[in-house]
């Protein structure tokens, strides 16, 4: 989920809401507690008409694993059995299969990595927001390599995020907004990717669309949908998946699995992680 996100975000994504879906807004987190702002329903009420789908260039392959089948056509819940063995652990928040949403704290809630490293890429973030675990900071390494030799520019612009940081963020939302309205623009302590280190969110560099849906037209975002995979990376919350999922499309968040797990994903078309581990989806906190 993302380090932080403008007010477009919000006014984007009520606007498919304003179109029909009929969903409560889902948006993604940020590091700062907004001042107090009009309840999501007011906004809703006035949004204006759906805007159309993005239009990020990728590969076909690339585009079955991040966009998948919407949900009323989806068939019956994969399983990476069928091709991939179960190598590591979903609970865990130490492995990289580790899936962490709406039905599935950490554990414990105050997990810190113990490998903590700031990888050796442009990085737009401070503090701890600029470190990842080895593991994932190796990968990322390799990957923005790669993407600059492309001619693509792509920065870190959020990664690691504390337990304490997170409380501050939800709370200062809960305070503003009241609990309901915190949940679908910040994860509650204990539930966000972003403190276990797998997950960073990216930029262009530029600062263009930063945490905002037309972010998905950017050359880093497209160069990302079409090639994360290969250095173990997936776009972990994928477009018009949010049911699933629990958050809208992020087109600059990615979450390392690993190769195997991410090639497997895109060869097989499977677009959330929770399909592929057989999970159920979290679209709400239980």
């Amino acid at each position: 989920m993302c380090y932080q996100c403008g007010s477009a975000t919000r006014r984007s994504f009520a606007r498919f809401l304003a179109a029909g879906a009929g969903l409560t807004v889902l948006a993604a987190c940020t590091p700062e507690a907004p001042p107090a702002a009009p309840s999501s329903s007011a906004a809703l009420s006035s949004a204006s008409p759906s805007p159309a789908a993005p239009t990020a260039s990728a590969g076909p392959t690339a585009e079955a694993a991040t966009v998948g089948q919407s949900p009323e056509t989806q068939s019956p819940t994969p399983s990476p059995s069928a091709t991939l063995a179960r190598q590591f652990s979903l609970d865990d928040p130490a492995s990289q299969w580790v899936i962490v949403n709406k039905h599935r704290p950490l554990k414990p809630a105050d997990y810190v990595p113990a490998d903590l490293a700031r990888p050796d890429v442009a990085i737009s973030a401070s503090g701890e927001a600029a470190l990842l675990n080895s593991t994932t900071a190796a990968a990322a390494e390799a990957m923005f390599a790669a993407a600059a030799r492309d001619g693509v520019a792509m920065v870190l612009a959020s990664g690691y995020r504390s337990y304490s940081t997170q409380v501050t963020t939800y709370n200062g939302y809960v305070a503003a907004r009241g609990q309901a309205d915190a949940d679908t623009a910040s994860a509650r302590p204990g539930h966000s990717e972003h403190q276990t280190g797998w997950a960073f969110d990216i930029g262009d560099g530029g600062g263009a669309c930063s945490f905002q849906p037309c972010f998905a037209d950017q050359p880093a975002a497209a160069w990302a949908k079409a090639n994360a995979y290969r250095f173990g990376f997936v776009v972990r919350y994928p477009w018009m998946l949010h049911p699933i999922t629990g958050y809208y499309y992020e087109p600059w968040h990615l979450r390392f699995v690993g190769v195997e797990a991410a090639t497997d994903m895109v060869n097989r078309g499977i677009g959330t992680l929770e399909e592929y581990f057989g999970l159920e989806a979290a679209p709400a906190y239980l």
